[in-house]
């Protein structure tokens, strides 16, 4: 009896959230679209509309998606219903954004993070989050929450950070996450940096639309992001995606990261294209030197192509994605990885997948820190509007 009492309700806020998310992913959209995409029917949708404007979750659009609506009604989210910051903490830089509920990036600022330790980039994010807010303006209360990017693993029971990158000393085994909550004064959520690279893929990258894909980063380490049935797959520890234990035994022979680049250049001698140099070789110069025709360089570039292909090939075997995305700052060198990547892989797998490179580059990881923080984000507002209208 009281599983028959609670039903309405729990339809009633069911297709009300349904509707929240058909209006997010498609504004300015109308009433017969909506009904249309999410396969509720128009008086379903009407009601549902009804409680999401009384709600001040979604209003009246004054455009159309093509222009003025000419007496048509179209709706949006209100934007200014809650915000969210995205963080990405890298070995180099710390970049942050802030966006709306309508996912607009309201401010963007990137710090340059130079032999910073874990307390030296809690500072860096203390200050980057008052500037941020500062620079939108934004009001206080309105920060649904805070998702921070960052290489290392986090432990999915604990919330630890562990196998984190040695540039960043001091994360391992630290509660990065609670540190900075207390700090901030606002709920931080800490994530994979590759991990939401692959979620900030598919929100507004090459990705979008595909379901089945892996997000491949190559720059001073690798990692993939693996997005399964449309759902990130984290796996039971957090540390899905550590591609290199895949590799155990031969991970140094096929590293394409930038430390791997170093090591085949030295066995190689190379030279810089010139005058004799010494390490460290910058693989920046390597790929420079390729495109201008030096034969070594060229080679180099050939075996990292092959190293990143033997990366792919484990993926594509054990999880058969339709698509493959490389990013990182070696990832991004499409012009001369591409084809030779995509030609091992046809040779090697009877179902190669689609191999394409990042379309958001340097902000994959804060494009998917900010499609996180406002998916959490939706759901606080609808919650709580909802509960403050019912009470």
């Amino acid at each position: 009896m009281d599983l028959t009492r609670a039903t309405p309700p729990l339809l009633k806020h069911l297709n009300e959230r349904t509707v929240l998310e058909a209006i997010r992913a498609g504004a300015p959209i109308s009433r017969a679209e909506i009904s249309r995409r999410v396969g509720i029917s128009k008086p379903t949708v009407s009601l549902a509309l009804r409680s999401l404007e009384d709600a001040r979750l979604v209003r009246e659009a004054s455009r159309g998606p093509d222009g003025p609506s000419y007496g048509a009604v179209f709706f949006e989210p209100v934007p200014d219903a809650a915000f969210v910051l995205g963080l990405d903490l890298g070995s180099r830089f710390l970049r942050g954004a802030v966006a709306d509920l309508a996912g607009q990036i309201r401010a963007r600022q990137d710090v340059e993070l130079r032999g910073a330790d874990a307390d030296g980039a809690i500072a860096a994010i203390v200050a980057l989050h008052a500037s941020l807010i500062e620079g939108a303006p934004l009001p206080l209360e309105r920060i649904d929450g805070v998702v921070l990017g960052i290489p290392g693993v986090v432990e999915a029971t604990t919330q630890t950070l562990r196998l984190t990158t040695p540039y960043i000393a001091g994360l391992e085994a630290r509660a990065f996450g609670a540190e900075l909550s207390e700090r901030l004064g606002v709920t931080v959520t800490l994530d994979n940096d590759i991990n939401l690279a692959a979620v900030g893929e598919r929100w507004a990258g090459v990705a979008r639309g595909v379901d089945d894909f892996a997000f491949l980063s190559i720059g001073t380490g690798t990692g993939v992001g693996l997005v399964l049935d449309g759902e990130l797959h984290r796996g039971s520890h957090g540390a899905a995606g550590e591609i290199d234990w895949a590799l155990a035994g031969i991970a140094d022979a096929v590293d394409p990261s930038a430390q791997g680049i170093e090591e085949l250049a030295g066995e190689l001698s190379w030279d810089g294209g010139g005058p004799a140099t010494s390490p460290p070789y910058d693989a920046r110069d390597i790929f420079t030197a390729a495109r201008r025709g030096n034969e070594l360089a060229k080679t180099i570039v050939d075996r990292v192509a092959n190293r990143i292909a033997a990366h792919i090939a484990p993926i594509a075997a054990v999880a058969d994605p339709a698509l493959v995305v490389l990013g990182g700052g070696i990832g991004m060198n499409g012009d001369l990885l591409l084809e030779p990547v995509r030609a091992l892989l046809r040779e090697w797998l009877p179902y190669p997948p689609r191999i394409e490179i990042s379309s958001l580059g340097e902000s994959a990881v804060l494009m998917g820190a900010v499609a996180t923080g406002l998916q959490s984000a939706l759901d606080n507002v609808f919650v709580n509007r909802s509960s403050a209208l019912r009470a």
